[in-house]
């Protein structure tokens, strides 16, 4: 393979960082965002490139043999997971995914169908990483007892995750190298000014085994940039600021303890820069992912040390989650799936391998099947049924008179009503409206789904829709209120229909019909995408 084509999914805030590096490293060959008005100004910026809105154009091209995933964070499992079963190579901006689980199935995937997966870990890639290593593993530091780092700013402040996920994932990826083991128990704390739930400050502890502690001290609500690595050995002191030049980024501190009278005194020597090949460490990132493709390499930051950094986030999460109380690493899973902080009324039954995580309410009377997921602050009921495989994101409350049957997908907050017209004055529960969504349909983020009404099988509903009325299946609909835009098939994938009413989903060749104004699937049984 002479040449890589990379194509570039997200050209936003750190997007079109990426998309400069490889139009640099002659590998752009596509750029993927959703907004018209992105690609508008790429347009201009790299002429020439190929331009898409739609991630499954690029998923169908051939001539893209790799991708490169910068969208929000919620999305990396899923676009990473697609775009290795369409047979690229990808390279996915950190973190890998949300969960330990999904992290894990990426691993797996990837293993599987012999694809290259790189986790975007920039701070490996940096050459005062470089050195710190090589400094340690010729033991110039000595033994290492305790590393610090601090990664503190005054934005960029996000809603969809908190400022661990935003901001830790680099550091938590150098310690666990330098270090070279895992943690046995993490803690974390935080607290949230800005937004409910999503904390804008945390101070994180890693405990090893060998001795070895470690804290990690984010925040997005300070006065000035920091970005410092300090590394304690017990023969010298390494100090990584990125913030400061060059010739002033890697400085080694040869301070000694020495006893007099059985007492421990600090005795101070001069400090040393240490000189630094002045390199952009994302260009560097870059070409190592080209690298790898061009010659099938397992990458310095792969799946495996993505799913590592994963692992000690959730850790972090589940601490912060709790007070502060110290996660051991080491626990054997359970069979529960059911998070200490949720609750779930003794009348409601919740099948196998249903994962229900922080703060959710499943209320009395509930029937919740087997292999669904439910985010963080939901309430579930009375009185409601929800089927098998059923995916439900945070922030959503499923009311009595909602019904949802297998492999429905709900959005983060996206909202259902059970009243036409709700006083608060007046006790309405005898008017409850029944919802039903039907098998495979999905919900996009801050839907709003009005009472009484159908979503067929397979229809998509688009972010931030208000949905009055009933929704065809294989319908396509969004806006306010939702409108019927086009149809899509059971994986999600927008259907072209030729002049006799056919139409092919080129994902699994699954065949599809419109007649009378509704799509028929050719063939009952298509694979779901879950």
């Amino acid at each position: 393979m002479s040449n890589i084509n990379i194509a570039v999914i997200g050209g936003g805030y750190w997007g079109k960082n990426l998309i400069r590096n490889f139009n640099e490293l002659q590998s752009l060959h596509t750029i993927c965002d959703p907004c018209s008005a992105v690609l508008e100004k790429m347009s201009v910026a790299y002429p020439g490139v190929k331009l898409t809105e739609d991630f499954q154009d690029v998923l169908l091209d051939r001539e893209v043999h790799a991708v490169v995933i910068s969208s929000p964070a919620v999305l990396h499992y899923s676009l990473t997971k697609q775009a290795i079963l369409a047979g690229k190579d990808v390279f996915v901006e950190k973190p890998l995914a949300l969960n330990s689980d999904e992290g894990d199935e990426l691993v797996k995937l990837a293993e599987e169908h012999k694809r290259v997966l790189m986790v975007g870990h920039l701070l490996q890639y940096h050459p005062a990483i470089h050195r710190l290593k090589k400094l340690i593993n010729e033991g110039s530091l000595g033994k290492i007892q305790y590393i610090y780092s601090n990664r503190l700013n005054f934005g960029k402040i996000r809603k969809e995750e908190n400022i661990l996920w935003s901001f830790a994932p680099h550091d938590i990826s150098v310690i666990l190298s330098l270090i070279n083991e895992m943690p046995v128990s993490a803690s974390c704390t935080g607290a949230n000014y800005l937004s409910p739930q999503i904390d804008d400050t945390t101070m994180s502890n890693l405990y090893f085994n060998n001795g070895v502690r470690a804290h990690i001290f984010v925040s997005w609500l300070h006065p000035f940039k920091e970005q410092k690595l300090v590394v304690i050995g017990d023969k010298q002191m390494a100090v990584f600021d990125d913030t400061l030049p060059w010739d002033k980024k890697l400085v080694l501190y040869p301070h000694k303890v020495v006893w007099i009278n059985q007492a421990p005194q600090a005795e101070k020597a001069e400090c040393e820069f240490v000189t630094l090949e002045q390199v952009e460490p994302l260009q560097e990132e870059c070409r190592h992912f080209i690298d790898c493709v061009k010659h099938k390499k397992t990458p310095i930051t792969d799946a495996k040390e993505g799913a590592r950094v994963l692992k000690v986030l959730n850790a972090f999460q589940e601490s912060l989650d709790n007070a502060g109380l110290k996660v051991d690493m080491n626990k054997k899973a359970t069979n529960s799936n059911i998070h200490s902080t949720a609750c779930v009324h003794p009348s409601s039954v919740v099948g196998s391998k249903t994962k229900i995580w922080h703060f959710t309410h499943v209320m009395p009377n509930t029937t919740i099947g087997h292999s669904c997921s439910f985010g963080q602050n939901c309430v579930v009921g009375p009185n409601v049924t929800v089927g098998d495989r059923v995916k439900v994101q945070n922030n959503i409350s499923i009311y009595d008179g909602v019904e949802i049957e297998d492999d429905v997908f709900l959005g983060p907050s996206m909202v259902f009503t059970n009243v036409i017209n709700p006083r608060s004055f007046v006790v309405r529960k005898e008017e409850f409206k029944k919802t039903v969504l039907k098998k495979g349909c999905s919900i996009g983020a801050n839907a709003t789904i009005v009472c009484g009404i159908t979503i067929g099988e397979y229809a998509f509903v688009g972010a931030g829709s208000v949905v009055t009325r009933d929704v065809a299946p294989y319908s396509l609909v969004y806006g306010s209120p939702a409108k019927h835009r086009g149809w899509v098939s059971q994986r999600g994938n927008k259907l072209e229909f030729d002049e006799n009413g056919y139409a092919i989903d080129a994902e699994d060749n699954s065949d599809y019909q419109l007649e009378n104004g509704l799509v028929v699937a050719m063939e009952e049984e298509n694979e779901t995408v879950f």
